[in-house]
């Protein structure tokens, strides 16, 4: 059920940011950067933020993950112990942040974002040629998806890029198949927390199913202009709207602001 005021401009303006967050996640991956923070600073409870976050983050992941592996960018039978690691470690981080207070949380969230921010503000992304035959290590699978999994079921935003990097690092892929990676593990991990945060009640239905359907359109544009060219122009982008949503919330939650 929803428990705080939900006014249509807000509405209209919380769909525009998931349609930009869409558009940016299916690309360089991070959405969750922006959608987080965003329900945070509209007065969103935070447990509620997270659980609104994967019901609208799910309608994304699906439609970039189904692009990728429409072009033949991803394939499910190289990637099935990511794929179910993924999901048990979403489950136990999805259940762990049930747990956690809502004050911690409302400080502990902007740390994060914060964090991420930084990271992608100074990171480099190496973009590689695939070789003509892949072998890919599931041996490595395991550890990334538990982590990864865990971490996105209990906290979520930066997931994506997360994945992306890590996968290029530890596996022969090039930089498209990478994000078809991380667009998959981010659909399996955003719908098994999604479940778990559904059992707690912890899902505004309205705003997430708006949102979704706003994340989706931007998601299926995203991913086919990441087929098609890439991501330099968006990273800039991405970028300051984060520190500047980051600084919003670090002045109201820790600084005391209005």
């Amino acid at each position: 059920m929803d428990t705080f005021s939900l006014t249509p401009e807000l509405l209209l303006i919380l769909s525009a940011v998931a349609f930009l967050a869409g558009f940016i996640d299916s690309i360089a991956g991070g959405g969750g950067l922006i959608t987080v923070p965003a329900l945070l600073t509209a007065g969103v409870p935070p447990h509620m933020v997270l659980g609104t976050n994967k019901l609208s983050a799910t309608f994304g992941s699906a439609i970039a993950s189904f692009a990728y592996i429409r072009q033949k960018l991803f394939s499910p039978s190289l990637w099935w112990p990511n794929l179910l690691a993924t999901a048990i470690g979403a489950g136990i981080g999805a259940v762990i942040a049930h747990f956690l207070s809502a004050s911690f949380l409302e400080k502990f969230l902007p740390v994060i974002v914060f964090a991420c921010g930084i990271y992608f503000l100074f990171s480099k992304t190496p973009d590689k040629k695939m070789p003509d035959h892949v072998v890919i290590k599931r041996g490595r699978q395991w550890p990334q998806g538990l982590t990864l999994g865990v971490y996105d079921g209990l906290v979520g935003p930066g997931t994506g890029a997360f994945w992306m990097i890590s996968t290029l690092v530890m596996y022969p892929v090039d930089l498209l198949r990478a994000s078809g990676v991380a667009r998959t593990m981010n659909f399996v991990s955003n719908g098994v927390a999604l479940v778990v945060f559904i059992s707690y009640g912890q899902v505004a239905w309205s705003l997430g199913f708006c949102m979704g359907c706003a994340l989706m359109i931007g998601s299926y544009l995203g991913a086919n202009s990441a087929i098609k060219g890439g991501s330099k122009l968006i990273k800039p982008i991405f970028i300051c709207v984060v520190m500047a949503i980051t600084i919003r919330l670090v002045w109201k939650n820790w600084l005391g602001g209005g």
